[in-house]
């Protein structure tokens, strides 16, 4: 029983760190007042060309930086799209994850990539405590950037100059605009720190867990982040809570079947959504969103 207790929260906290690093850049994001539907296309985006640099320079390191840059490239059309032309932040998000969705399957066609996988660090006597050991201690070595990456987030929202403007721009943006304070900027370079992250997320997942990518790898993933949000009311803390429970009911359904526990493999595959799903519909409630989230700006109006 202990083993597969191991198994299955090792399972969880593998799949949860993906959807974390996206998470705190959707999060970030969302702050400023954007409601960036496109962190589907970040992350598959990051997925591929991590995949291909890696199996071109025959580094996984590389890697999972190039699709780190991508993710950025991806975030830098979105904001430029909707906060300088203007164009509906929604629609563009739809394109973006429609175009990526067809670009990638049809190139993944075209090239046959060498498999890649980074390092897994086993910190000594910490990796052989039971069950702590191999949940925490024994991964590949981009997880643990996420000791990094949290508490930045949190500081950059919650203790900085440009988090005060950051939050301030996502519920009253007139008012930021008349104190002098660059809106749209504000919220483009939030989409820029979203994009990095969400394309690191989807690298993590292809050079880190899988060693290779296959059509539509993130399977939707982009979506559970947006709702991990909601659930965790626009506050960091519940928002890594909420990805750890989506990513823990997926590692559910990928280890139920080796337990010998026969279910149907639809609906396996269907539960995380339908958690989400509930959650959003449990948590909307009591949530507090940023004021101006998904509200376009233009100056001079009100």
């Amino acid at each position: 029983m202990i083993d597969q207790l191991e198994v299955v929260l090792s399972s969880a906290m593998r799949l949860t760190a993906p959807l974390a690093f996206a998470a705190c850049g959707e999060y970030l994001a969302e702050r400023a007042g954007t409601q960036n539907i496109s962190i589907e296309s970040m992350m598959l985006s990051g997925a591929f060309s991590s995949i291909a640099v890696a199996s071109y320079t025959g580094s996984a390191t590389v890697g999972l930086v190039a699709g780190a840059l991508i993710g950025l490239v991806v975030g830098l059309i979105h904001g430029n799209l909707s906060h300088r032309l203007q164009i509906n932040t929604f629609v563009i998000g739809l394109v973006l994850n429609m175009l990526v969705l067809g670009l990638t399957s049809y190139l993944i066609m075209l090239a046959d990539f060498d498999s890649n996988q980074v390092a897994k660090v086993s910190l000594p006597g910490l990796s052989d405590l039971p069950v702590l050991g191999p949940v925490l201690f024994q991964h590949r070595w981009p997880l643990y950037l996420l000791l990094l990456i949290v508490p930045l987030t949190w500081w950059l929202v919650e203790r900085s100059r440009w988090g005060l403007e950051l939050r301030a721009v996502g519920d009253n943006p007139q008012a930021c605009d008349a104190t002098g304070i660059d809106v749209n900027r504000r919220r483009r370079q939030a989409l820029l720190y979203c994009g990095l992250l969400a394309g690191l997320g989807g690298a993590y997942l292809a050079v880190g867990e899988v060693g290779s990518f296959n059509a539509n790898m993130t399977g939707g993933r982009g979506f559970l982040v947006l709702a991990a949000v909601i659930f965790g009311c626009w506050r960091l803390k519940g928002t890594l809570i909420g990805c750890f429970v989506f990513g823990f009911a997926d590692a559910l359904r990928l280890a139920l079947p080796a337990l010998g526990m026969q279910l149907n493999s639809q609906m396996l595959v269907a539960a995380p959504y339908v958690l989400a799903l509930a959650a959003m519909v449990v948590m909307s409630s009591a949530a507090r969103e940023p004021r101006a989230l998904g509200r376009p700006f233009e100056r001079g109006l009100t």
